[in-house]
């Protein structure tokens, strides 16, 4: 089993999100109820299956161009996150128990983060439109 400590998340969370490009928008969304059951009932990662939704809300906003208020590099953040919690192979995998979804907990935490400042700005200016 791999090393699970700040910078291994920090590494693992990089490499998706660089690898991450516009048109991946569409894939992650399309994978959106596939990722979210990953949060539901899940230990760890339930605790974060809100702000799951609040970065889907946020990439489909950009997506269709109703907010772009917003640097590409965040939005490949949130889409490298979600897409590790997709991949049932990790730096533990899914079907080890209790333990297999700490890392993609671990992920999660570190992209919001990553993003906090301008997630906040987003969560503001959806409540604005009501």
């Amino acid at each position: 089993m791999s090393k699970i400590d700040k910078e291994t998340i920090r590494k693992e969370h990089k490499k998706r999100q660089d690898d991450f490009e516009e048109e991946d928008i569409n894939d992650v969304l399309e994978d959106e109820e596939a990722i979210k059951s990953k949060f539901e009932n899940k230990g760890k990662l339930q605790r974060y299956l809100d702000d799951a939704k609040i970065l889907f809300s946020l990439l489909k906003d950009y997506a269709n161009g109703t907010y772009r208020e917003v640097p590409f590099n965040v939005v490949a953040a949130i889409g490298g996150a979600l897409i590790y919690v997709l991949s049932p192979i990790d730096l533990i995998p899914d079907f080890i128990p209790v333990i297999g979804y700490l890392d993609d907990a671990a992920v999660i935490a570190f992209c919001l983060n990553l993003i906090e400042k301008d997630l906040i700005s987003y969560n503001i200016w959806k409540k604005q439109q009501g």
